[in-house]
């Protein structure tokens, strides 16, 4: 605890720097698993191979996924978010599959009974009807990025791995501590904001 409260513009420039890694690859993931999921919803065969590949993808371990695209691309945070993003397609499009699926046949026959197209329908009505679980969805996938992007400190790419990495490295408990505390309460934050909204959603 000593470390957190002595160096915490350190600590408070580290956790910045994890934010922006975790939010950027949650909107980037966001653009490519709502269309991946909505495909999936509208072709079942297609949806089976997305969500077959989505989930081969999840279980390859981190450190050996980035150890490939360090190879590939390099050290750095672009890295870091490729494979973020990709860890969060499976939570996500499943989440949007989950959520478009769960809407009832009769809210969508009603909309094409009043001449809406299937484009409007979608947004209209079974989007609105689906938000909730699919925020439910964004919720796992935000606090799975929290967890993951500690390990990005491993290739150079900030944030608040960087002291667990240095408190392993030089057997400094205070520091993993610190980064262990931070970013435990940075995925607390995140969960009880993204619930209040599914909660919202629901109403």
């Amino acid at each position: 605890m000593t470390y957190l409260f002595a160096h915490a513009p350190r600590v408070a420039g580290l956790l910045a720097q994890h934010l922006v890694l975790v939010g950027v690859a949650l909107g980037v993931a966001l653009v490519i698993a709502v269309p991946l999921g909505v495909f999936a919803t509208r072709n079942a065969r297609a949806g089976a191979v997305i969500l077959a590949v989505t989930g081969t993808i999840y279980t390859i371990p981190s450190l050996a996924l980035l150890a490939l695209l360090v190879a590939a691309i390099g050290l750095g945070p672009l890295t870091a978010i490729i494979a973020l993003v990709a860890y969060a397609q499976m939570i996500l499009v499943r989440g949007v599959v989950a959520g478009l699926r769960g809407v009832d046949a009769a809210l969508i026959e009603a909309a094409r009974g009043l001449g809406l197209t299937a484009r409007q329908t979608l947004l209209r009505v079974e989007f609105p009807a689906a938000l909730a679980v699919i925020l439910g969805g964004v919720r796992v996938a935000t606090v799975s990025l929290v967890a993951l992007a500690t390990v990005a400190a491993w290739i150079n790419a900030g944030g608040l791995g960087v002291l667990l990495f240095e408190g392993i490295g030089t057997d400094n408990p205070d520091k993993i501590v610190a980064g262990a505390l931070a970013a435990a309460a940075l995925a607390i934050a995140a969960d009880l904001l993204l619930r209040g909204a599914e909660r919202a959603a629901r109403v």
